[in-house]
């Protein structure tokens, strides 16, 4: 360890330290949303007092501040409680998709197939394979950040690589790339709702997708993937040399069994075979999924209605065949204890969900967000700050806001209902501001102690150097960080010059 590694203690550990210590200090996100619907309350009532309102430049309609603490206010909030709760998108979007991907949680389906994926490569691509896998491994959701930095870290040791590499490695691609993936997963279908209904506070008539950013995260899946393998090879694995640490190697990493092995097969064929399916209701003119009227099969059709359903049978079907396969479901009543145990870590969501719904309802019922997107776009628009400058603000505001709350969802929901309805009056589409937070959202993960998996992956980098510290290494994610934002942010900026669609059906502006 070199006085470059003291110096950079000095200086980084400090930095860091301030933030998690005033990190800390915010409530928890559930305690946080019920404090903003005070606020918001209490801002409803003082706007209404003071005559706060703004005309809609879309329809010249004047748009006044409705006082939430009135008598016809509390009546609102009263009797639409339940249904404000129950109507919540964000809530049946996710608890439906998680039947598909808890199951295959649950099952191990997802441990053995990363398992098996990465184990399996040759040296040269060990590092291709598990950026690969690390972003891939998104569509499991917080099983991703438990199974894929260790098993990277046992690999690179294995090979003789420095083992906190490839923990680094592992752990940036999954938490760095957390926006790029080929697949449409939880979060698109998570971050959707929130979009939907900020959306409906400009035009009641624009309708959300989780499918809306596909197009963007896909062409991002492919941009990151060489961006980390040159962070790795060329500044991470020179940084850190090689590795003279513990001579006793830790815990071998368990290879699949042979009932795995026959479960992975059969698992393949049986989502093979769904996807055949699917492509027949699909291509075909006259396919039960295309839009019966017109024959599309992007605008107005059955088979965007049905990307949540269909995204859990990807991942149902599946796993019901290698719980069968692999001897865990003897029965039917093995299955269903595998569905509660898959469903059982939905009750923090739940909780947040019922406090987000209330707070957003409120927000949108008092009409103050689009009095402060009305106001906050005239006033960028008499600057001059829009378009491109105002999209990459929003990237990098919320890589800023990450280091101090984490939650993915927790800051969209606080995000959405003033910035939507602020790009929209400016002509952007919603589905490109989505893009934009994703961004943002992403690459400080790596680097935001916020995060719980931070500490959780600080835990197991402890078993090859002991006495590490966390500024030793955020010196080795930073690298990551840094990369991931300056390659996104200039492939945004073209993106959005060329204006090409950032999923089926949105485009860059709305007009």
């Amino acid at each position: 360890m070199g006085n470059g590694e003291k110096k950079q203690k000095n200086w980084f550990t400090r930095f860091l330290s301030w933030i998690e210590k005033w990190g800390n200090k915010l409530p928890d996100p559930v305690t946080l949303f019920v404090i903003l619907s005070g606020i918001i309350l209490i801002a409803s009532a003082l706007g209404a007092v003071i005559g706060l309102s703004a005309v809609n430049p879309a329809t010249g309609d004047k748009i006044a501040v409705v006082n939430l603490l009135s008598g016809d206010g509390i009546r609102k909030i009263l009797t639409e409680f339940v249904g404000v709760f129950a109507t919540f998108p964000p809530l049946g979007f996710v608890l439906v998709i998680m039947f598909g991907i808890g199951l295959a949680e649950s099952t191990g389906l997802l441990t053995s197939l990363m398992k098996v994926t990465i184990m399996r490569s040759p040296k040269v691509l060990i590092v291709p394979t598990i950026v690969f896998i690390g972003m891939m491994g998104n569509v499991a959701g917080d099983a991703a950040f438990m199974i894929i930095p260790p098993i990277a870290a046992m690999i690179f040791y294995s090979v003789g690589r420095h083992p906190l590499a490839g923990l680094a490695l592992g752990y940036a691609s999954v938490a760095g790339g957390f926006t790029a993936n080929l697949l449409i997963n939880t979060t698109d279908v998570v971050l959707v709702g929130f979009t939907q209904e900020a959306a409906s506070l400009i035009d009641s008539t624009y309708v959300a997708n989780p499918a809306m950013n596909y197009y963007f995260i896909t062409a991002s899946f492919f941009l990151l993937i060489p961006v980390a393998i040159f962070v790795n090879n060329k500044i991470v694995e020179p940084h850190l040399g090689k590795y003279t640490g513990i001579t006793d190697e830790p815990d071998k990493l368990d290879d699949v069994t042979a009932e795995d092995k026959r479960g992975l097969i059969a698992a393949g064929f049986s989502l093979l075979l769904f996807i055949v399916v699917l492509l027949l209701a699909v291509l075909p003119e006259n396919a039960i999924l295309r839009n019966q009227e017109t024959g599309a099969i992007i605008e107005g059709s059955p088979f965007m209605a049905s990307l949540v359903p269909l995204t859990m049978l990807l991942f149902l079907i599946p796993s019901i065949v290698y719980g069968i396969v692999s001897r865990q479901f003897k029965s039917d009543k093995d299955l269903v204890l595998h569905f509660s145990k898959a469903m059982s870590g939905m009750g923090t969501f739940i909780v947040f969900a019922f406090v987000a719904s209330q707070m957003i309802a409120y927000f949108n019922w008092s009409n103050l967000g689009q009095v402060l997107a009305i106001k906050s776009a005239s006033f960028l628009t008499a600057i001059g700050f829009e378009g491109l400058p105002l999209i990459v603000s929003l990237v990098l505001v919320v890589a800023l806001i990450n280091f101090m709350i984490s939650s993915n969802a927790g800051k969209w929901a606080l995000l959405a209902p003033v910035f939507i309805p602020m790009f929209m009056i400016l002509n952007i589409d919603p589905a490109l501001t989505q893009v934009a937070y994703r961004i943002g959202d992403s690459i400080t993960n790596p680097i935001t102690p916020m995060m719980a998996y931070f500490v959780i992956t600080l835990t197991f980098a402890k078993r090859y150097e002991p006495k590490i510290e966390i500024g030793r290494f955020m010196s080795v994610l930073l690298p990551y960080s840094i990369s991931f934002g300056v390659a996104w942010i200039v492939f945004l900026v073209i993106w959005y010059l060329i204006g090409i669609p950032v999923g089926p059906g949105y485009d860059v502006f709305l007009n």
